[in-house]
């Protein structure tokens, strides 16, 4: 195998002639030159140089080489400086993908930190709700993933059933979810509104995991709840409910970007909150920039 260190040794011998001034550029002796160009013409199974009174002559494989270790080690340099970049987060690239709500709340705040702190390093954005940002995760199509489950602790840091047992979960908060009823509702006024309360109006419900999510918090009150209309779009959640076409409950991380209007908040019994964490895979973790993104989601969560 030819290595970089020989053919360093070799470029030298051919730019001064000799093993003993290449061991003066080198910093070394000149018995450690004529081993490693030793090793090296053995690697490459022929000659490499002829001795020629004093000087060293390159042999026609010799000059071969040396042609293809310019190119070669100026490539090695170029790569050793881009990957010092990086691990010295003076450079780098983070692809993160988050559910919508939190693109809008903890991503900036997260993302101005980590301009601010580390200026070399780009990151992009992607909105997908989980389990797909979960799936874009392991398919290698991004390598910071926002997402939530539904729980308390006992859930574990595998995430619900253990389906993340392969991931690094970084926890962030827990959201709690809270009523959203029309201004002219009855119920409007009220602090606090069991859900059965709500069981004879009609419901808009989110994603397709806080739909059912929804639908068992309902049923285990006593009753199947009427879904009208169902959105991704929290924005149009609200809209809807501020229209009077029905009530909902949302994560109050959906409610801190967005005005609800012809609507009222009320907080909802029994308690439900998902649980925001941050996803990357073991190797990733110890990217710097992806570890710094990690560090960056939290402090923005604890804000």
């Amino acid at each position: 195998m030819i290595e970089a260190r020989h053919l360093r040794v070799l470029r030298a011998v051919a730019t001064t002639g000799s093993f003993s001034a290449a061991a003066r550029e080198l910093g070394c002796t000149q018995p450690a030159v004529s081993q490693q160009m030793k090793a090296l013409e053995s690697s490459a199974g022929t000659p490499l140089l002829i001795r020629t009174g004093r000087e060293m002559r390159l042999t026609q494989a010799g000059e071969a080489l040396v042609r293809h270790a310019t190119g070669i080690l100026a490539g090695l340099t170029a790569a050793e400086e881009e990957v010092a970049a990086i691990a010295g987060l003076r450079a780098g690239r983070v692809r993160l993908v988050s559910f919508p709500s939190g693109s809008s709340t903890l991503v900036p705040t997260a993302l101005a930190a980590l301009r601010a702190a580390h200026p070399g390093t780009r990151v992009s954005l992607v909105d997908a709700e989980p389990p797909r940002s979960v799936e874009m995760l392991r398919e290698g199509d991004c390598d910071v993933a926002l997402a939530f489950h539904y729980g308390g602790s006992a859930t574990g840091p595998g995430g619900p059933d253990g389906e993340w047992s392969d991931l690094v979960v970084r926890p962030l908060l827990a959201d709690r979810l809270v009523g959203l009823v029309p201004e002219g509702h009855p119920l409007a006024g009220e602090d606090t509104v069991g859900i059965g309360e709500l069981a004879d109006d009609p419901w808009i419900a989110g994603c397709p995991r806080c739909r059912r999510q929804l639908v068992e918090v309902c049923e285990d009150a006593g009753f199947t709840p009427r879904i009208d209309f169902a959105t991704d779009d929290y924005p149009a959640v609200i809209g809807l409910v501020g229209a009077g076409l029905g009530v909902a409950v949302l994560p109050e991380l959906a409610l801190e970007s967005v005005r609800p209007g012809g609507a009222r908040t009320v907080a909802v019994e029994p308690a439900v909150r998902r649980q925001i964490v941050a996803l990357t895979l073991p190797d990733l973790a110890r990217v710097p920039a992806v570890a710094a993104t990690l560090d960056q989601l939290e402090r923005a969560a604890g804000r």
